[in-house]
């Protein structure tokens, strides 16, 4: 386990495109699939991305994802009812992981990738922060957070999403950012010849989230999200 890399990934840009699928449906929020396929076109990678749903012109599964390098599990509601939704597709996710595949997930994603319920593609669980010991937010309500990213103090958008609790005997993680009470916020790892990359906060927050919630947006904010979204593909 190797908290806050300091060597910055490697950044190839493609050629092509590779398929990028965003879920969008029930277990998802609104405005959260689309920031994240906002920031993934944005990114240096050249993705062609696509949503997949129970309403989308593809639903999520074996199949869809066999056409895709990534897979992303945006930010939603309850983790159980959520769960609840997506369990038929688990063996799929991990499936096209396992087999080379990258997962993304963000706040509900990154719960998600966890086992209590979810996908199980942690060394570990994914838990709330604002219930761990000495958190700096206690409360469910939209906010802006500090963590140290790569080292560094940076503020993001935050409701109430995971730490990551591991345990270094399942196997090794490299951790991105960690919040103000150290426990790890944004994490890289891998899944049998793929890899998994989680973030509790919201690198990919839209100006308007801030607007909205009368919160002032950090000065950087995008950079986060891209450092993120290189670190995954480039494991």
């Amino acid at each position: 386990m190797t908290f806050g890399a300091a060597v910055e990934p490697v950044r190839p840009v493609p050629a092509h495109h590779p398929r990028a699928l965003v879920y969008r449906g029930p277990a998802s929020s609104p405005g959260c699939p689309e920031a994240v396929a906002d920031l993934l076109r944005g990114s240096s990678w050249n993705f062609d991305v696509a949503y997949v749903g129970p309403h989308e012109a593809r639903d999520l599964g074996e199949e869809v994802l066999s056409h895709a390098m990534l897979y992303v599990q945006p930010g939603g509601g309850e983790l159980r009812s959520a769960y609840r939704r997506l369990r038929r597709q688990a063996p799929a996710v991990r499936a096209f992981v396992r087999a080379g595949g990258r997962y993304l997930g963000f706040c509900l994603g990154g719960y998600l990738a966890g086992h209590s319920p979810g996908f199980d593609l942690l060394p570990g669980d994914a838990d709330r922060y604002i219930s761990s010991r000495g958190a700096g937010v206690t409360d469910a309500e939209d906010t802006v957070i500090t963590v140290r990213w790569r080292g560094e103090t940076r503020h993001v958008f935050f409701q109430d999403g995971p730490f990551f609790d591991l345990d270094p005997t399942r196997g090794r993680a490299d951790v991105l950012a960690v919040y103000d009470n150290g426990l790890p916020a944004a994490l890289i790892t891998p899944y049998g010849a793929g890899a998994v990359g989680v973030v509790g906060p919201h690198p990919e927050a839209a100006p308007h989230w801030f607007a909205d919630a009368g919160l002032r947006r950090p000065a950087r904010a995008a950079d986060l999200g891209r450092d993120l979204v290189d670190a995954l593909m480039s494991a």
